[in-house]
């Protein structure tokens, strides 16, 4: 039994510690590369990843002083602030209504929410870019801030229901009883218990934000305008020639920071999702 049970702890941490380097590969390839010469970078006979030669920082001084980056950097991060306020102004009042004020009709509501978010975008895209046209921000930052709300309210609006649902009514009518109103009890009582819910749903309209693809590549052409997305490989993919180096450090800049913040908050996060449900006066 004992070595049964040796081998099972063996095997065990042996597939951990593979699935770990298996997930951790791609990031760390992308950081030695970043920081390869090209006479290192291109020589097949070279191991591709060591340094061959000494690392350098030509390359992050190419991606600053050569391309457009650090604008690209700025505009995701403007797009994205912008976006994660209009999601939270929407979707929080959105979701405490229909979760209190609109009695079983809100049930039926949340439903077809989450249906709206399940709409491919490719089937928006045509309608989107005329409203976009008509309000002659096209070409803009401002049509990719008119555009990512539509996806971002319906989804956050849905995954706040449950919030808002498990909160408990004793506690606001508790509330309401001692004088406070209803507008107190939203921003006294239940924004403070849903605090989780809406951490999550910065977390998801920030993250859309920064990594949207087909709506930041055609709604913007302007290089003034364009955001990380699509900024980055329309900068750095020049017809045939890819400017490898730089396109790892402008994804190891946005990547890395993000992710270690994703780990820092994972635990918050996924605690977010476990939403517990009010127990019944009966039990």
């Amino acid at each position: 039994m004992r070595t049964t049970s040796a081998f099972r702890t063996v095997g065990f941490y042996t597939a951990l510690v593979l699935l770990c380097l298996f997930a951790a590969f791609p990031a760390l390839w992308m950081v030695i590369t970043a920081f390869k010469q090209n006479t290192d970078l291109y020589d097949p006979n070279n191991n591709p990843f060591l340094f061959n030669l000494p690392p350098t920082l030509s390359n992050i001084e190419f991606l600053f002083t050569q391309t457009n980056f650090p604008i690209f950097l700025w505009n995701s991060l403007f797009i994205g602030v912008v976006v994660v306020v209009i999601t939270l102004v929407l979707a929080v009042p959105a979701a405490y209504s229909l979760a209190r004020l609109m009695g079983h009709w809100g049930e039926h509501s949340s439903i077809a929410i989450f249906l709206v978010y399940l709409i491919p975008p490719t089937l928006l895209f045509i309608p989107l870019y005329e409203i976009v046209t008509a309000l002659g921000v096209a070409n803009t930052v401002w049509s990719l801030i008119l555009v990512y709300p539509t996806i971002t309210v319906p989804f956050c609006t849905w995954l706040l229901l449950s919030f808002f649902r498990s909160i408990p009514r004793e506690v606001e009518e508790a509330a309401l009883t001692d004088g406070c109103s209803r507008v107190g009890v939203f921003f006294r009582v239940a924004l403070p218990l849903a605090v989780r819910g809406i951490t999550t749903c910065i977390v998801f309209a920030f993250a859309l934000s920064l990594s949207d693809y087909i709506y930041a590549a055609v709604f913007v052409s302007s290089t003034a305008s364009r955001t990380v997305s699509a900024g980055v490989p329309t900068e750095l993919i020049r017809g045939d020639i890819y400017y490898w180096q730089a396109l790892m450090a402008a994804t190891a800049i946005v990547g890395i920071p993000l992710a270690v913040i994703y780990g820092l908050l994972f635990d918050w996060l996924v605690r977010g999702f476990q939403v517990e449900l009010p127990r019944s006066p009966r039990a």
